[in-house]
């Protein structure tokens, strides 16, 4: 099996440590690759490489509609190999194969947004109180960008990265979850195709603890971009503080579905599942807090563990399979320790728990769809991310009660409210503390929108233009029209 490298300075690169890891299915553990395994040297090779190139100014001067032009060729041509890319997502990952169409077409699509925004901001004039001068405010690209991304959406979460990064006129090293790389390296491979300039976009591969530290760490990155778990994030941004790095975190979410008597049931009950179980839950917005009112409570409760039986897992190549496995071992392990203290503390365990009993799961992380009944704000699978398919369920009575538990969470990137009444609805929203809100929805987002959290779900913005600016620095430039001496000092 050919070994997949890295890509840094133009070039295709196996390190010298000769390290490599193997990529594992987990829908039944073969491995389906073996990638380049980096260290702490190389790591510091693409650094230097996406410094240089920042620094000899080509790409930051190319102008910016060439920049967005490369940016229409990589979009093209990840809509010219959706099907390999999507293949290879649901190989890395599990999820299914339809789920990964999706993704590509909403990668591509973040492409061609930042490629047509990448020329639109021309600064802005401001009026100088000072008599023979003028004033205006441009925006610059920060500089060199490390870039982190996770596992549960790989190709898309590097998307909302590179494409806005580059748009920017910014170089940089990507370092794609150890564990799912491969649809990453494919679009490293297409955007070499689109004729990038070496030493602008380097890929790295390898573990946090090494690969990752020296992205962090290395006083040539001017700014980190993280997505994964929180207590990663919380390291980075004490890390980043040593060299006074821009960093911006995306860290995960504990996201309440709030759900009123006036809701549209029938699309309440479709939703939550949606909300909750797709990607088996693999989701940083998944809306695994379920608050229902307490007059439909049962019902809808009942109804939706109903549901919940009819869930098909398996194959995610197989049309029918509705959700694929957990990504791997350790976290399907996880999980399970989330699942046995939530027992433990009081909840009832009224559906799933456990691995399924199906002959043909047996060598994939499954984990069987999950509902918590009388669950309360104190418990840890209502505060803790879980990152796998259960749902906690709380009730409550008067829309005060909603609110408060809704945002009785240390996270606060996105949440639901579903009624038929549109003041109500739109009186919670304002109050939810959350980066984004959804009514009567769950889950849509995209390019043209900000995505990000309040509190502890991050720092920053992904995605619209707020995404283009989190890789600008400001700059203020002033000119005296009529230059003279102010003799202060004679």
């Amino acid at each position: 099996m050919d070994i997949k490298k890295m890509f840094i300075n133009g070039e295709w690169i196996q390190p010298q440590n000769d390290q490599t890891r193997d990529i594992i299915n987990p829908y039944n553990q073969k491995v389906i690759a073996t990638v380049a395994e980096g260290d702490k040297t190389i790591t510091r090779e693409a650094i230097q490489a996406a410094r240089n190139a920042f620094d000899s100014g080509s790409w930051k001067s190319t102008p910016a509609t060439e920049r967005g032009n490369l940016l229409f060729k990589v979009a093209g041509f990840i809509e010219r190999d959706k099907e390999e890319l999507a293949e290879l997502e649901t190989l890395d990952t599990g999820k299914t194969i339809v789920e990964s169409r999706v993704d590509m077409d909403d990668i591509a699509g973040v492409f061609r947004y930042y490629a047509g925004l990448a020329d639109k901001d021309g600064g802005e004039v401001i009026e100088s109180p000072i008599p023979n001068s003028s004033s205006k405010v441009v925006r610059e690209p920060v500089g060199v960008c490390s870039q982190i991304t996770p596992w549960n959406y790989p190709l898309l979460q590097a998307s909302w990265k590179i494409a806005p990064a580059l748009a920017a006129g910014n170089t940089v090293v990507l370092k794609p979850s150890e564990i799912t790389p491969l649809t990453t390296i494919k679009v490293t491979e297409l955007i070499e195709e689109a004729g990038i300039p070496k030493g602008v976009f380097n890929l790295v591969l390898g573990a946090g603890h090494t690969v990752g530290q020296e992205l962090v760490d290395n006083v040539q990155v001017d700014l980190v971009s993280f997505t994964g778990g929180i207590h990663t994030g919380k390291k980075i941004m004490k890390a980043a503080a040593d060299t006074m790095k821009n960093i911006a975190l995306e860290l995960g979410g504990k996201n309440p579905n709030v759900v009123f008597a006036d809701a549209n049931m029938e699309t309440a009950l479709d939703q939550a599942l949606n909300a909750a179980y797709f990607h088996a839950g693999q989701v940083c917005s998944a809306g695994s807090r379920l608050i229902v009112e307490d007059k439909i409570h049962d019902s809808f409760v009942s109804q939706l563990a109903e549901r919940v039986k009819h869930i098909r897992l398996g194959n995610g190549f197989d049309e029918t399979t509705h959700s694929g496995p957990i990504i791997s071992a350790e976290h399907r392990a996880k999980v399970e320790s989330l699942v046995a203290i939530g027992k433990q503390q009081g909840a009832n365990l009224l559906i799933g728990g456990k691995r399924p009993d199906s002959p043909e799961l047996q060598n994939g992380f499954f984990y069987e769809p999950t509902i918590f009944t009388d669950c309360t704000t104190d418990m840890k699978i209502v505060q803790e991310e879980i990152f796998g398919p259960v749902i906690t369920v709380e009730r409550f009575t008067t829309k005060d009660e909603a609110i408060q538990l809704a945002n009785d969470s240390i996270y606060g990137l996105a949440g639901a409210v579903w009624t038929e009444d549109t003041l109500k609805a739109n009186e919670v929203a304002a109050e939810l503390r959350m980066g984004t809100v959804w009514i009567n929805d769950f889950h849509p987002y995209f390019a043209q929108a900000p995505w990000g959290g309040y509190k502890q779900s991050g720092i920053g913005r992904e995605l619209g233009k707020h995404g283009l600016e989190e890789y600008t620095e400001v700059k203020h430039i002033f000119q005296n029209t009529k230059p003279a001496p102010i003799n202060w000092f004679k």
